[in-house]
């Protein structure tokens, strides 16, 4: 069958890991489908930290059984970039980047209208892989405006002999403070909690730990940030208010999905403060028919629930149902 132009089966929104894998399962259901992602191939991914490694084995990381062969069992952030654009490429991925979808439109015939900055897209299904990686959980303190303050953090040279204060406790935040003071900066650490973070990777928390109690790296526990201002920085602590010079903030507190363009589709979400969003778990069907959830953006503010390495899953499951939905319109 002649699929006429910007019209598929399928418009997957998104072209990191999900997004791929769901397009690799299209294509051997035989689906017509495009991806559209907003920046580069596996774009949150590309926006990492550039010494980042992999939480998962590179086992976890494959798609579709194509083998992920990496330098140390836990891979980096090229060596991953490396394997998902090989995959893009080497499979003649369908994929327009640079694109990014504005809005999503039901008709009342069920079919969808995916309307991007560069044109509209038809489709009988859409699926949403958007992850939650492009918005920062704000923490609405006086100066977070300011230049010298970024809720991403790259590279470790740019911090070198500067005060950098590190907020957060995570992941992101134990690796942004531990290569910063490696690499000559003066870093210090504010943690909301009593300590580092249960779930900072199990070979980096013995390692914050001890570089914090020997005063290598400083920390304030149970305190915030208060203010921002151009050469120092206000804290709360348990000790009171405390008042430190600084030339850098990083506030690595976290990020979270778009749920405004959930909603603006007409997805459902819950009202319990988590905002997980509503789909069948066994298809990944959304509240509205033909609309899909696959990977992270399903576990709403719970951004620690869906990785990679368990959402896989989700193309297959999605990819099955259609398939199984075609040939009962068939016969």
């Amino acid at each position: 069958m002649q699929i006429p132009e910007n019209k598929y089966e399928v418009v997957i929104i998104g072209g990191g890991p999900i997004g791929i894998a769901c397009a690799l399962e299209a294509e051997k259901k035989k689906l017509s489908y495009i991806i559209l992602e907003k920046g580069c191939l596996v774009n949150s991914l590309y926006h990492y930290p550039t010494n980042m490694t992999f939480f998962s084995t590179s086992e976890k990381l494959e798609l579709d059984n194509i083998p992920f062969i990496s330098n140390n069992p836990k891979p980096g952030k090229r060596e991953a970039l490396e394997y998902y654009r090989r995959i893009a490429t080497s499979n003649n991925i369908n994929i327009k980047l640079f694109e990014k979808v504005t809005s999503v439109k039901t008709h009342a015939d069920k079919t969808h209208t995916v309307t991007t900055t560069k044109g509209d897209y038809s489709a009988e299904n859409v699926i949403v892989a958007t992850g939650f990686y492009d918005i920062p959980n704000y923490l609405g303190v006086p100066g977070e405006d300011l230049p010298k303050v970024s809720h991403y953090y790259n590279d470790p040279h740019y911090y070198a002999t500067q005060k950098t204060l590190v907020v957060g406790a995570s992941n992101s935040a134990v690796d942004a403070a531990l290569e910063i003071y490696r690499k000559g900066g003066d870093v210090t650490m504010i943690v909301r909690k009593p300590e580092i973070g249960k779930r900072v990777k199990y070979w980096v928390r013995p390692d914050i730990i001890n570089r914090i109690e020997e005063g290598s790296i400083k920390a304030y526990f149970n305190s915030n940030l208060k203010e921002i201002k151009e050469n120092e920085v206000v804290i709360d602590t348990p000790e009171g208010e405390d008042i430190l010079e600084n030339d850098f903030v990083l506030l690595l507190t976290g990020y979270r999905p778009n749920f405004g363009f959930l909603q603006d589709i007409g997805i459902k979400l819950s009202t319990d403060g988590r905002k997980i969003p509503q789909y069948n778990e066994e298809t990944m069907e959304t509240n509205i028919p033909g609309i899909f959830l696959a990977g992270v953006i399903c576990g709403g503010v719970e951004t620690h629930k869906w990785f990679i390495e368990n959402s896989r899953i989700h193309a297959k499951m999605i990819m099955e149902h259609l398939s199984k939905k075609e040939k009962e319109a068939f016969n």
